[in-house]
């Protein structure tokens, strides 16, 4: 299963998130787990997940904040996808 469906690249969640606190959000699948999101994210990018935190959105979807141990690591990765 699937479990990263794509980046939520707002501008908000770009330079607030990103650069304030090193950060990323990603839209996930609902049946999918803290351990499964942090799991996939280290296996896609190679970067070590610290933590993970969880919410619906008002569209019913599931959305993950991703907190790395290398704090340059969201930028990174977001440079990598060609968002930043």
């Amino acid at each position: 299963m699937e479990i990263l469906i794509y980046p939520y690249a707002t501008e908000k969640a770009t330079t607030r998130i990103v650069e304030t606190f090193g950060q990323l959000q990603f839209i996930v699948v609902k049946e999918a787990t803290k351990p499964q999101i942090a799991a996939a994210v280290e296996k896609a990018y190679g970067y070590k997940v610290t933590k993970v935190q969880t919410a619906m959105t008002n569209k019913g979807t599931k959305k993950a904040t991703i907190s790395f141990e290398n704090p340059k690591a969201a930028e990174e990765i977001l440079s990598r996808l060609g968002i930043m």
